[in-house]
């Protein structure tokens, strides 16, 4: 039970650093509200599972969840973004 709680609560970091760059600065209240709210979940998950894991397996298994999930949440926020042409990079 611990490690779904400890997978869960990586995913939920993975929510919490992506809607908050999508808060620009915790001004947009819908963004802002899904960034405290995964960041309290997130912690507290951890903090469940670290109940019966030591603290060392819990935080680099947790932090080894994140690449992954980050550079797959990555590739899909570039595939939305617009392509740029090379002339305005120039000016």
């Amino acid at each position: 039970m611990a490690w779904i709680l400890l997978v869960v609560a990586g995913l939920l970091e993975v929510v919490w650093a992506y809607t908050m760059k999508l808060s620009d600065g915790f001004t947009r209240l819908s963004y802002s509200s899904i960034t405290i709210v995964a960041m309290i979940a997130s912690f507290g998950l951890l903090s469940l599972a670290m109940k019966s894991l030591p603290l060392g397996t819990a935080t680099r298994s947790g932090r080894g969840s994140e690449p992954w999930a980050r550079s797959s949440s990555a590739s899909l926020c570039w595939a939305r973004l617009p392509a740029r042409r090379a002339s305005s990079r120039l000016s």
